[in-house]
């Protein structure tokens, strides 16, 4: 059996290359939650992802190259591109924050990820396959890379929102940073003289918890992909009127962004007009991800409308 599957690896590298990013990921993923366990930063586990991210990038290069037109002609292309994303918003997250919970968090979505690819997915969505004259268009590249973009940030940003609703279940979250993750006293906080003043700001200027960490970082990757998703929804608008005549025609994938993009708006409207921070936009963030897994992966099991990539129904 290895013998016979050795051969076709070498002679695909483009599927080699998939399958050790998984194992670079799945090796990374006990790493993370051993960190998680012992509540220490793993350098190792960033590492691997890093690596990992690298793999992925080499793999869609290369099918780019020998394909001639960007990665993204089939399902396969669509969940390795989105492996990618995630990894590299996982790496800047934890650039930003180099907590255990980030790692033990997202790499196992990005894991899923590609294991999907790699070994759900039958032969013929794994080849490269000419595109259809729809999606010979220069809108290719800016739309679907921007939208991919959008579901990875959005995906990372709900997945720490996730951790955030079973943070700290006996104390209320009270940020005490601005939504954009300045450091301060937040303007809810009612000072009655300066010496409750000096009380309030010398400890809450430095005791900031994982979960209030956590929730600006949450708040930040989901607003970039917020306006991601917002400017692929846009050009995918244009595109559309551009190929088939109709700026929107309700195709299940359309409703489905649309509605994933309302959640997220209401999402940041909560913070921003309504003030709610912690555990309540966090559920919204997390409803999120369950919409977007619907508008991505639903369509294409279902294999129906013009945006599927086709499955269990194409002939």
């Amino acid at each position: 059996m290895l013998s016979i599957a050795l051969p076709s690896l070498i002679s695909d590298p483009v599927i080699a290359l998939g399958l050790i990013t998984f194992s670079l990921l799945l090796c990374a993923l006990p790493i993370a939650f051993w960190s998680l366990s012992s509540s220490k930063y793993s350098s190792t586990a960033t590492t691997l992802v890093a690596l990992a991210n690298l793999f992925i990038t080499a793999q869609l290069t290369l099918r780019w190259l020998n394909s001639g037109h960007f990665p993204i002609s089939n399902l396969y292309e669509s969940l390795c591109f989105l492996t990618w994303g995630c990894t590299f918003t996982q790496l800047v997250v934890q650039r930003i924050y180099p907590s255990p919970l980030v790692a033990s968090a997202t790499t196992p979505m990005a894991l899923l990820l590609i294991a999907f690819a790699s070994f759900a997915l039958p032969d013929t969505l794994q080849q490269s396959s000419p595109l259809v004259p729809a999606l010979r268009s220069s809108w290719l590249v800016m739309h679907v890379t921007v939208i991919m973009c959008s579901y990875a940030a959005l995906i990372i940003g709900s997945l720490l929102s996730f951790i955030v609703l079973f943070s700290n279940n006996k104390t209320p979250i009270s940020i005490r940073s601005s939504s954009l993750g300045i450091g301060g006293i937040s303007s809810k906080v009612n000072i009655v003289n300066s010496e409750e003043f000096e009380e309030l700001a010398i400890p809450n200027s430095f005791s900031i918890s994982t979960a209030e960490k956590l929730d600006s970082l949450s708040y930040r990757t989901i607003t970039v992909g917020f306006l991601l998703l917002t400017v692929g929804l846009i050009s995918g608008a244009v595109w559309a009127n551009e190929a088939w005549g109709s700026w929107w025609s309700w195709d299940p994938k359309e409703t489905w962004a649309l509605i994933c993009w309302l959640v997220y708006a209401a999402y940041l409207h909560t913070r921003l007009t309504r003030g709610w921070q912690g555990k309540k936009p966090a559920l919204l963030a997390s409803l999120g991800l369950i919409f977007i897994s619907i508008c991505y992966i639903g369509v294409n099991l279902l294999g129906v409308g013009l945006h599927s990539y086709g499955w269990f129904f194409d002939s």
